[in-house]
């Protein structure tokens, strides 16, 4: 049985009856009363009774600390969130759940983070999904049927290493939990379309957030992404850009009225000089001196990524391959793979990386020998992130691909 009304078991009934009973007293706290709503908490916990509650509880508190019955009517975001954050509803499918469409890649992930406050960010997130929940609940009332989850296109045209800095994955690690916690079976499907050979990297980063039927509902679109969107949204609800017939009054084929396209944020909205990155080691590297770096790269088209900071003056940094195995090296000996240069990290922290195209032995230097005075404090993460296995094909080709 599916768990939802007019497909339960007699044993589902009983326990959803036994359900109702136990939260009798925050009933009226929560947003709906009706079967249909309280199922989609014992769906979200397999119909464990004491795991939905608890549940369904902590959200009831969630609630009261967020102010989430005002938060539509008494809360704006930030301008630079409002101006910058990509993203927006536009549409409903085939059944009549709203749309919502997230575009990746003019996000500017750190000038956000260095113009409002995670917990702005994280307002924003639950500020949209209210609206699309009371979307839900005005389609429910226009159709004459349950409508409780949306329909999410994640274009990830431009997803590149900016979108992967790590305070940002931190952030929308924070946001995703709290949707998972709070919005059980809010998704109905995710569709992700022009996803870029890096896309199963960033996923890798993310999907730990994730619960495995969330997991299940993420559906990555091939080449016929387009044609797959038509099947299950009517041409006249979906934007031209995508694939529809559907504009803005002015014609826009990119309903720029619906959807937002974010963009790099002017520095003259940073609040912050630069976010506190929790690095993995720290080293002292003595005037005239460098710090060799070794770490091996097994699979082809690895991403290689770095983040350092300096203390008190600039740094030098650069990237080589080994070409010998087994064999002592110089760096003059070696393959030149990013050229060493000085950066300016003891006032904006790095945070770069490159594929790595050939396998094996990468060494990341910090050249500290042109200083004859100075010792530089450095600290640093190194991370190598392969490509998961038998992700890239699938992406890439015709067809579709649920991701676990």
């Amino acid at each position: 049985m599916s768990g939802r009304v007019g497909d339960l078991s007699p044993k589902q009934e009983e326990i959803l009856n036994e359900f109702r009973g136990r939260i009798q007293d925050i009933l009226p706290n929560l947003p709906a009363q009706h079967d249909h709503y309280l199922l989609r908490w014992l769906r979200a916990r397999s119909f464990n009774i004491q795991k939905s509650e608890v549940m369904i509880r902590k959200h009831v508190d969630f609630r009261r600390k967020m102010n989430v019955e005002n938060i539509i009517s008494d809360w704006n975001p930030p301008e630079v969130i409002e101006k910058y954050v990509s993203g927006g509803m536009c549409g409903y499918d085939k059944e009549g759940s709203p749309i919502w469409y997230d575009v990746i890649g003019p996000l500017d992930p750190k000038g956000l983070l260095l113009s409002a406050t995670k917990q702005d960010f994280l307002k924003t997130k639950i500020r949209h999904t209210e609206m699309l929940q009371r979307e839900c609940r005005w389609q429910s009332e226009k159709l004459g049927k349950n409508i409780e989850s949306i329909t999410l296109i994640y274009d990830c045209e431009g997803l590149g290493l900016k979108h992967i800095w790590k305070p940002a994955i931190e952030a929308y690690g924070e946001i995703l939990t709290m949707f998972e916690e709070n919005y059980p079976e809010g998704l109905k499907r995710v569709f992700l379309i022009k996803a870029p050979r890096m896309f199963p990297m960033a996923y890798n980063l993310i999907k730990h957030f994730l619960c495995e039927e969330t997991r299940r509902k993420i559906v990555v679109l091939g080449n016929n992404w387009q044609e797959v969107l038509r099947k299950h949204i009517d041409p006249e609800q979906l934007p031209v850009v995508y694939g529809g017939k559907l504009t803005d009054p002015d014609g826009d084929p990119h309903c720029k009225t619906m959807i937002k396209y974010g963009g790099t944020v002017p520095r003259s909205y940073y609040v912050l000089d630069s976010i506190k990155v929790q690095y993995d080691n720290s080293v002292t590297i003595s005037r005239g001196s460098m710090l060799q770096l070794e770490y091996e790269v097994k699979a082809p088209s690895s991403l290689l990524r770095w983040q350092f900071a300096s203390d008190g003056a600039d740094i030098g940094f650069g990237v080589y391959r080994r070409t010998k195995e087994g064999v002592s090296q110089k760096l003059a000996e070696m393959l030149q793979v990013l050229p060493s240069e000085r950066y300016n990290a003891h006032l904006v922290p790095e945070d770069n990386g490159l594929t790595c195209q050939d396998p094996g032995v990468y060494v990341l230097c910090f050249d500290n020998s042109y200083s004859i005075l100075q010792s530089k404090k450095v600290s640093y993460k190194v991370e190598v992130l392969p490509l998961p296995d038998g992700q890239t094909a699938a992406v890439n080709k015709t067809g579709d691909r649920r991701l676990q």
